[in-house]
């Protein structure tokens, strides 16, 4: 989510900008939610973010090596998923030991009585499960971590 203030005429505008699936985006303006459809253009953004994921490609090319995979696995041993805001956990939609894709929704979060769909930002095995149903959360409270 990002977050902007404007001034506009000299009132000044709170406004957070959050995209909840491809096309659609929720922008929160001085506390009262949007919804609103994007032109095609907004999907190409997450395209960059798969890139770098090619990245470590170049380390397996130099597979010979016996460390380069051990570096690879220590950050492998826990990607932690944290809330981007505080709300109540309504569901949660993988369990432990579940391997899960880039982009996969892993729980439902509610704030501002909106659903919010937490999703795996990389591929991995769910690790942990660190929230349950009904559980209220605070912004940055550890949710899920990937392995």
């Amino acid at each position: 989510m990002k977050e902007f203030t404007f001034k506009i005429n000299g009132a000044e505008y709170k406004c957070a900008v959050e995209e909840i699936e491809a096309g659609k985006t929720n922008v929160t303006v001085n506390g009262k939610v949007y919804t609103v459809e994007t032109e095609a253009p907004a999907a190409p953004a997450p395209k960059p973010v798969a890139k770098p994921a090619a990245a470590p490609a170049a380390p397996k090319a130099e597979a010979p090596k016996a460390e380069a995979p051990k570096p690879a696995a220590a950050p492998a041993g826990g990607v932690q998923v944290k809330s981007p805001l505080p709300g109540s956990v309504i569901k949660v939609l993988v369990s432990e030991g579940q391997a899960v894709k880039k982009g996969d929704t892993l729980l439902t979060l509610e704030s501002m009585k909106m659903e919010n769909a937490i999703m795996a930002e990389q591929d991995g095995t769910v690790k942990q499960i660190a929230v349950s149903a009904g559980q209220n959360v605070m912004q940055d409270d550890l949710l899920i971590v990937l392995g």
